[in-house]
């Protein structure tokens, strides 16, 4: 700033009408709030020093503060004054705050910066950036904006003396002024900096102005589209406000130098510091859309999926809490029943029979005949079925429930442990009949065990039909008698019950025991029992999912298979929903199917038509449902598929059995699985190209294959790729003890699913461009 009196008496002259008072929105919070605004016998025009000895905090709207900013501002500030402010902006970095609730209608309304600060969407902050500490980050960015509003009301008061001096003083510069030609290539400045008839003096003074509103301009959009606490960090706010760095002017203590200290170094350092802050920018954007797959990165999906896993026992169950999940991530419920209407930037999902899920987002840039970023697995697990008549005649006093078995369950992991049932009810309501979801929330069954002194037939084999029949009560504790249990075998003719038949039909072929229990939990009267007209139940085991081992490197659980990969798809479809629509060109995908343990051959399975069915009418409705004859083949042909189920992590106290080099460990990564018999669809193209993906997150991938002398299980892989002509790789997360009623794997394990799963969903459309077919 020029320093002479009668500039400055000329800019107190002018300026007496002008208020530069903070505005109302540049509070603090009710902890740093004084119990009243102090009061002061200064004025900002009187020259006197205020007494800074008093305990009297700075509080945005009070006539003290406003008094030291017009002295900071017109340079009249005492050292003290200086040091009182820089204590008052490190005491309130050190507290939390609330965030600022801005008030358009002050002094700054007009102001670039002010403009930018409130045009800015307000972030909203998740769960998770909570528990990073974002909130703390979002104080700093207040303090930043309330130190940006005092640069503003310098240079505004600096614009006016300009204007004064250029009115009082000739062309010719200002003795001992160095003559500056600045070159700054920013658009909306230069035509103004250059303007005919200008005195020079008024240039450097609006060139001053153009550098700090372009500094603070980049650098609010960037605290405003990313993550605070990362931008935040990479600034340092101090030595660019109040110090002096090598890529800035010197601004001590927030006040400006004189022009003469601003040289055409200073702009060119700015020039530079811009364009790293603006790639900064962009860099930060990539490091969300490739969040690294590191321990760090993994470790806080554990505790939501082991909850998943313990709240949702049954294969509807997991598929109603993936839905909740979806809708509270915007996305939008589509019927196959109905017509589509689907659009670019548009998030969907639609299920079939309740138990299979197709989930979908439309990037922003798509156009037809463009592919699609799939990932698959199924959602289904071992368990036992309650047979549709389940009431079986009791034996020795105790009563037994009819189960039937369901991709080889129950097996031996079974007996002895804490079983309940759960699944789906139909329920008619009026004329209508409405499903329901129940689970009974204590253990009801137990398979109970021989004990070894019985000798040779505690050793088994067992049958499963005879020997494997769990118990739920005592035949004398009943409260319902029923004549089924003095009906000798195959007397009567096995009916089955239904909503047209007579009333109760259902109910009377199912222990009463059970009706009872299963009526209460869906909030049914004793009268209302016989609503219940039919029932898919199964054994569970209640145990919860938990985390084990000396350093909690383990989760136990039971149901991993595959709700692991399932679990992991959705969460980084949603994330990557969240990070990548914008800049997507592709249609993303998480298919998770039912019956893959029984071979995938019913409707909600991997062999039916869902899943192309679902891509066909999504892409049918992006077309305008006009489609040309090769869309779908284009679409197709642009696809690559993940077929993600578990694989087997190496066990240590059978390494005979496995593959040397081909056996892979837990908390390490996702895994590849290759078959040279075609039970997985990985080949060397897709194995490069996932490669590739992964690369983008930094993560790593293992390899797993059988033994020639064992035999190798399936996914749903090759069914959807020879269905659809879809390149595909199969890869998915290991694990200990598969199809055991209870299974271990990694703590790390299902975070590393998440983000290489993201890294595949952001990172194929320019991944794919690298190969030629």
């Amino acid at each position: 700033m020029v320093r002479n009196a009668a500039s400055t008496q000329s800019l107190r002259d002018s300026m007496a009408d002008v208020n530069i008072s903070s505005p109302p929105n540049i509070r603090t919070t009710q902890q740093r709030a004084p119990p009243s605004p102090p009061q002061t016998s200064s004025d900002a025009s009187d020259g006197r020093v205020v007494n800074l000895h008093a305990a009297t905090p700075l509080y945005g709207g009070d006539e003290y503060t406003k008094m030291l900013m017009n002295r900071i501002a017109t340079g009249e500030a005492t050292i003290e004054e200086h040091a009182r402010w820089a204590e008052h902006v490190a005491m309130v970095k050190s507290k939390p705050s609330a965030s600022v609730h801005n008030d358009s209608n002050n002094g700054f309304r007009h102001s670039a910066v002010y403009s930018l600060v409130h045009s800015t969407p307000p972030h909203t902050t998740t769960p998770n950036e909570q528990q990073a500490g974002l909130t703390q980050s979002n104080h700093a960015l207040q303090d930043y904006q309330m130190q940006l509003m005092l640069l503003e009301q310098q240079n505004k008061k600096r614009s006016l003396l300009a204007r004064q001096e250029e009115d009082h003083m000739a062309v010719p510069r200002v003795k001992g002024l160095p003559q500056m030609q600045p070159q700054v290539d920013m658009p909306g400045y230069a035509s103004h900096i250059s303007m005919p008839g200008r005195a020079t003096t008024l240039e450097d003074y609006h060139t001053e102005l153009m550098m700090i509103e372009e500094q603070n301009r980049q650098r609010l959009v960037m605290a405003a589209n990313s993550p605070a606490k990362d931008i935040l960090d990479s600034l340092d706010l101090d030595a660019s406000l109040n110090g002096r760095s090598d890529e800035t002017p010197c601004y001590r203590n927030g006040v400006m130098p004189p022009i003469s200290r601003i040289t055409s170094n200073d702009l060119k350092r700015l020039q530079r510091r811009g364009a790293r802050e603006g790639a900064a920018a962009q860099a930060t954007a990539e490091a969300v859309r490739f969040k690294q797959a590191t321990r760090k990165n993994a470790a806080p999906y554990c505790e939501p999926f082991c909850k998943f896993l313990t709240d949702n026992p049954t294969v509807f169950h997991a598929v109603d809490a993936i839905k909740k999940d979806l809708q509270d991530a915007g996305f939008t419920a589509l019927s196959e029943r109905d017509s589509w209407d689907i659009k670019p930037s548009g998030s969907y999902f639609v299920e079939r029979n309740g138990s299979s899920l197709i989930a979908f987002t439309v990037g922003a840039n798509y156009k037809s005949g463009n592919g699609a970023a799939i990932l698959a697995g199924h959602v289904d697990a071992l368990t036992a079925k309650l047979k549709p008549i389940s009431q079986v005649p009791n034996k020795a006093g105790y009563l037994q429930l009819g189960i039937a078995p369901y991709a080889g369950a129950p097996n031996t992991t079974w007996w002895d442990r804490d079983l309940s049932v759960g699944g789906r009810v139909l329920v008619k309501e009026g004329d209508k009949i409405v499903s329901k979801l129940v689970k009974l929330d204590w253990p009801i069954a137990r398979i109970p065990t021989l004990a070894p002194h019985f000798g040779a037939a505690a050793s088994g084999p067992f049958n499963q039909e005879t020997q494997m029949v769990p118990i739920i009560g005592l035949e004398g504790t009943s409260t319902h008698a029923s004549s089924f249990h003095n009906a000798e075998p195959f007397s009567q003719p096995s009916l089955l019950g239904g909503a047209n038949g007579p009333v109760g039909s259902f109910v009377h072929t199912q222990p009463p025991a059970l009706v009872k229990a299963i009526g209460k939990a869906l909030g049914l009267s004793t009268s209302t029992y016989a609503n219940m007209v039919n029932w898919e139940l199964e054994l569970f085991d209640v145990q919860p999912a938990t985390v084990g081992g000396l350093e909690k490197e383990f989760i136990f659980a039971g149901r991993i298979d595959d709700k692991l990969c399932s679990w992991a798809a959705i969460q980084a479809l949603i994330e990557s929903t969240q990070s990548d629509t914008d800049n997507s060109s592709l249609i993303k995908v998480v298919g998770l199917f039912d019956d893959e343990e029984i071979g995938s051959q019913l409707r909600q399975g991997a062999r039916g038509n869902f899943l192309p069915a679902t891509i066909e009418r999504a892409v049918g409705s992006l077309a305008d449902h006009h489609p040309t004859s090769d869309l779908m083949g284009r679409t197709y042909a642009n696809s690559f598929l993940v077929s993600s189920d578990v694989t087997h992590a190496v066990n240590p106290n059978f390494l005979g059995a496995y593959l040397e080099n081909h056996a892979p460990h837990l908390n390490v990564g996702v895994v590849v699985s290759a078959d040279s018999n075609g039970h997985m669809t990985t080949d060397s193209v897709s194995t490069a190209l996932f490669k590739r993906c992964a690369d983008k997150v930094g993560a790593q991938l293992q390899v797993f294959q059988i033994r020639n002398d064992s035999r190798s299980g399936g996914t749903v892989g090759p069914m959807l790729s020879s269905m659809t002509g879809i390149r595909a790789v199969d890869a998915g997360i290991p694990q200990l003890s598969m199809h055991s009623i209870r299974a271990t794997t990694g703590a790390l394990d299902p975070g590393l699913g998440v983000l290489m799963f993201v890294g595949f969903l952001n990172g194929f459309e320019q991944v794919d461009k690298e190969f030629v077919e």
